[in-house]
């Protein structure tokens, strides 16, 4: 084969690969995926021609060191169904992720926000993070003998739990500045980290972090191959999150964004610390989710993911941007996998949000026809 037709023919089969090393952001992917890339990190500053990089490419598609984009015959969501839906969120992703696309989308702008509590994760009978507080709640019910008389703690040291789920919002907060107010922020980093291995969930009698949903690892992974920045935006405690987020989901700390409770600094002896008060901040929900992305973001997501209308406010403000976006809801409809519910719940209820799916076209997931893999431990 003539010289300049053989490199040529290296230039098409390798320019997925080239662009890789190029584009790919660190820290955009997921962990498993970070250890090939220390590659790009150490070879492409030496790099300088277009042959090197040639080379590298070729070197790191053998080893397999290239993230999803290289690979497009492999499927990226193995754990999806084959449908609409699936195509509908490859087509998307092909769509903001390829150049000279009309709907191209710069890697600097390729932000997706996920709801956490189910979403990302089971959030029945109750979100997790109010497992742990009735847990904190019994731990520390003998150094407080009023709380026998009081709601909602007369109902967490009932045992019942429909009883504490009545007592709402303002409820969840009693018992959460209660519990965990006073701690500085690393105590209670700590108490969560030491909670979260070994809490059983009552019907799975598994840790609350095997019961994330792998199609949703799939979806997130399968974003942060293609340059996007994804992030947690949850009415659960950001503080409760991150201990944990980034083993379980490959999102840093800085990508959470949760409820907040009243900080400040204070000293220890010479070392100071940030103390957490027994006082909320800022309600990270509804209305408030769109308030903290712009916020602590700044940049308008292109991609939103939820289910309940907790989360309608983040998707309708996802939509309302220029150009392609896409704005999912995970409708639960699997009773014996999971749960099935939507209108009407107590706990993640679908209602506004659905109807508002079904008026403008936003995907919503059936998990249980979408859906090959619930859990990675179904069968």
């Amino acid at each position: 084969m003539h010289s300049g037709k053989f490199f040529g023919f290296v230039l098409i089969v390798t320019r997925p690969a080239y662009l890789a090393i190029v584009n790919v952001v660190p820290g955009s992917l997921s962990p498993e995926l970070e250890a090939g890339m220390h590659l790009k990190n150490r070879f492409l500053p030496i790099a300088s021609t277009w042959l090197t990089r040639t080379l590298i490419a070729l070197v790191l598609i053998a080893s397999n060191q290239l993230p999803g984009p290289v690979f497009a015959q492999q499927d990226p969501l193995p754990s999806w169904n084959e449908g609409s839906n699936k195509a509908k969120i490859i087509d998307f992703v092909d769509k903001v992720t390829k150049e000279g696309s009309e709907d191209f989308v710069p890697i600097a702008r390729r932000i997706a926000t996920f709801d956490n509590d189910g979403t990302l994760w089971c959030e029945q009978p109750v979100p997790s993070q109010l497992l742990f507080v009735i847990d904190e709640t019994k731990k520390l019910a003998p150094q407080h003998p009023e709380w026998k008389d009081t709601e909602p703690f007369k109902s967490v040291l009932n045992g019942d739990l429909a009883g504490a789920i009545a007592q709402g919002s303002s409820g969840f907060m009693k018992l959460l500045t209660a519990t965990s107010g006073g701690m500085t922020t690393d105590e209670f980093y700590r108490t969560v980290s030491q909670w979260m291995p070994t809490y059983k969930h009552p019907r799975f009698d598994r840790p609350c972090t095997e019961l994330v949903y792998k199609p949703m690892i799939e979806l997130l992974t399968y974003l942060r191959a293609n340059g996007f920045k994804t992030y947690i935006v949850s009415g659960g405690g950001s503080e409760f999150m991150r201990p944990w987020t980034e083993q379980v989901y490959g999102i840093p700390p800085e990508q959470v964004i949760g409820s907040t409770e009243k900080t400040e600094v204070q000293w220890r002896g010479d070392r100071p610390v940030l103390m957490r008060l027994p006082e909320i901040d800022s309600v990270d929900d509804k209305e408030g989710k769109t308030i903290n992305i712009n916020k602590y973001i700044g940049r308008r997501p292109i991609a939103a993911f939820g289910n309940s209308d907790g989360d309608l406010s983040m998707l309708q403000w996802t939509a309302a941007g220029n150009g392609r976006r896409l704005m999912l809801l995970v409708h639960h409809t699997d009773a014996e996998r999971e749960w099935a519910y939507d209108r009407g719940s107590k706990i993640g209820a679908l209602d506004k949000a659905l109807d508002e799916a079904m008026t403008y076209g936003w995907l919503v997931v059936d998990m249980k026809s979408d859906w090959k893999q619930v859990f990675a431990f179904d069968k």
